[in-house]
């Protein structure tokens, strides 16, 4: 009957539906796990490589140590001069992040909730600067930092946050302003009505509320500036001052064939391990952060 062969088209085209989903998720899955394979394996393996001796690494690369070699980590952070680096890192990545958070989002909001002159010019600027690779500045950059006039910039603290700082705001910028639009205007017109200055309309009340926002690419900040080697390499030059990457790599050229893998394996986790504290701590905020705008 006309009404049994609907319902059985029907139920085929559901079950067809559903085999093609199953065969989706199926494929889904499996790139996750060949993804998830091709990024936890090489850690995994600098861990376990971490624990054994020089002559294991080179002679027996795969196999699990057989005895745990803590002195790699003391090694690493003391002969190898690991911690000062560590703690060069934490002052210039803190000093950047800071100051890249505070500057970007103050910049997106105003972008974002006020219309002047110029509005877009300035917008688009930011987005341009997104478009520049980092390989055409070093090299004025060097000279500028160099010659700037009263302040020592190159191979300091202060000229490394600074130019962190340049580095990461247009992404940054461009980040909060999107994200600053999603949040309801109403909140902050109710405040200014209640006599709160721009100011602190800003801090007290729409700062908070963009809070999954500015953890979300405040994570991708630390990342990136964390991770950077390229910057301090070349403006730089102070080895008291030397940040992780630098050092990693100057102990990956004094290695050689008779050097402390070990040593330089340790290093390496001790320089994974806060990036990988920081993403697990806050991945659900980082999650949540990036589908605000567009669940709202």
């Amino acid at each position: 009957m006309p009404g049994q062969r609907s319902d059985g088209r029907k139920s085929a085209g559901k079950s067809r539906r559903g085999a093609e989903g199953g065969v989706l998720n199926v494929f889904s899955h499996g790139m996750l796990i060949v993804w998830a394979l091709m990024v936890g394996m090489p850690l995994l393996w600098v861990l376990w490589s971490s624990f054994k001796s020089s002559g294991d690494i080179l002679t027996t690369p795969w196999s699990l140590p057989g005895k745990l070699h803590i002195e790699n980590w003391v090694n690493a952070w003391d002969k190898a001069n690991i911690g000062k680096m560590f703690l060069n890192t934490l002052i210039v990545v803190g000093g950047s992040v800071t100051g890249t958070m505070v500057l970007g989002s103050m910049a997106g909001y105003v972008l974002a909730r006020f219309t002047f002159p110029g509005n877009r010019v300035i917008y688009y600027l930011f987005v341009a600067g997104m478009s520049f690779p980092v390989f055409m500045l070093v090299i004025p950059l060097f000279f500028v930092m160099r010659d700037f006039p009263g302040i020592p910039l190159l191979a300091t603290y202060q000229g490394l946050i600074a130019v962190y700082i340049a580095y990461s705001l247009p992404f940054t910028v461009f980040f909060m302003t999107s994200f600053f639009r999603t949040l309801p205007t109403s909140v902050a017109e109710a405040a200014m009505i209640d006599g709160a200055s721009h100011a602190r309309t800003f801090f007290q009340v729409m700062l908070p509320m963009a809070k999954p926002g500015l953890i979300s690419i405040g994570i991708f900040n630390f990342l990136g500036q964390w991770n950077q080697y390229l910057l301090p390499m070349v403006l730089n030059q102070d080895e008291d001052k030397y940040v992780l990457t630098q050092g990693l790599a100057n102990i990956a050229l004094q290695q050689g064939y008779e050097g402390d893998w070990g040593g330089l394996m340790a290093g390496m986790m001790i320089a994974m391990l806060p990036v990988l504290l920081v993403y697990f701590i806050f991945q659900r905020q980082v999650q949540a952060g990036l589908t605000a705008g567009a669940i709202k």
